[in-house]
């Protein structure tokens, strides 16, 4: 089990580094700006970008570290209410990001008058790749947690019905791993809380891809702007953008139960995902046009593709889940409080909309 954790993060991984050296190759060539107007200053705009890359790092941290608290902080630990109250905060952000900042940047893009009327203008492309996105992610959430739930249950848990009379002890089982061939003894797993550990991990990943994505544009378009004017905002909205991102994958990763290697190395990635798009975009600045036909073609796929995945897994893997959970429906205040963080947070992250 753990040589295919390990596997599937290592592919992951291999994605990300891949899509984060591929991105610029597609964007940069040469530059067909329009002359620099008086709104351009490089001096100041660089300050600017610095001032981004130092506090999107570190909101980005603190809000992914929130949820992370709960092993210190019992009050945040998903077994108490606060959790899912949080949790629904967090997937309000998530799903006005995928609808309200993302969507509607790849419409943008996609259907721009730069690009060429056939076959950009004959069909609504923005919408087709974020709904082909959508079932893909379906599609990988059904299969991936189908193939960890075959090779857990048949390689690490086994014979649970075995009970070792020859020991004489009631209420446990005589386990037999086939990767020691081993004895212990101990109660009883359970595989439907087994099944629920393997599906968020696989949720926390798959989100975790999704976010990722588009922040790699953020950070490449915020990079490569010369205009001050346009930056000064952005530093500001996307910090508060990045932070309650985090807090959401935060609580994903809480639930997946990872070890503490795993957490770090996840946190990490979301973390530095942002600074990292910025440092390209300050890199690429030179020969860097965003109203090229090829830049906004890329940036417009990309993020109808992670739009997609934003609100496949915020309504499915997130909302749906946890307000259909029993607890929740046995609990009227539970529910009111959910539902108010939900709209609060879906709410505030649209408001962001009009900076960022």
């Amino acid at each position: 089990m753990a040589v295919l954790k390990e596997n599937n993060k290592f592919l992951i991984s291999t994605f990300l580094i891949f899509l984060i050296v591929l991105l610029p190759t597609l964007v940069v060539g040469e530059c067909t700006c329009d002359p620099e107007d008086e709104d351009h200053d490089k001096g100041k705009a660089m300050k600017y970008k610095i001032a981004a890359l130092v506090s999107i790092l570190v909101a980005s941290a603190i809000g992914v570290c929130i949820p992370l608290l709960g092993k210190v902080i019992p009050a945040l630990s998903p077994e108490k209410d606060i959790f899912f109250i949080i949790k629904a905060f967090a997937a309000g952000v998530i799903l006005a990001t995928g609808f309200i900042h993302v969507l509607p940047d790849a419409f943008e893009k996609l259907t721009s008058p730069r690009l060429k009327k056939h076959p950009w203008g004959d069909f609504p492309f923005t919408g087709f790749v974020a709904m082909c996105t959508a079932m893909g992610t379906l599609m990988v959430d059904t299969y991936a947690t189908a193939y960890f739930q075959n090779h857990h249950f048949k390689g690490g848990q086994v014979e649970a019905n075995d009970v070792d009379k020859e020991s004489g002890h009631e209420g446990h089982v005589h386990l037999h791993t086939h990767a020691t061939h081993g004895h212990a003894h101990g109660p009883v797993p359970s595989s439907t809380d087994s099944s629920e550990l393997l599906r968020h991990r696989v949720i926390s990943q798959v989100l975790e891809l999704g976010i990722i994505v588009h922040s790699i544009i953020i950070g490449i378009s915020l990079g490569a702007s010369e205009s001050p004017k346009t930056i000064k905002p952005l530093v500001a909205a996307l910090t508060f953008h990045q932070f309650f991102e985090g807090m959401g994958l935060g609580s994903c990763i809480t639930q997946a139960n990872f070890k503490r290697a795993s957490v770090t190395i996840m946190g990490l990635f979301f973390a530095l995902t942002t600074p990292i798009g910025i440092g390209i975009g300050i890199w690429i600045t030179n020969g860097y046009d965003d109203n090229r036909p090829t830049a906004l073609i890329v940036e417009g796929i990309f993020n109808a593709a992670s739009a997609g995945i934003l609100i496949y897994m915020a309504l499915v893997d997130l909302l749906a889940a946890d307000f259909m959970n029993p607890r929740m429906q046995k609990s009227g205040r539970l529910r009111l409080g959910s539902n108010l963080s939900l709209l609060l947070g879906a709410g505030l992250m649209s408001l962001l909309a009009n900076w960022a």
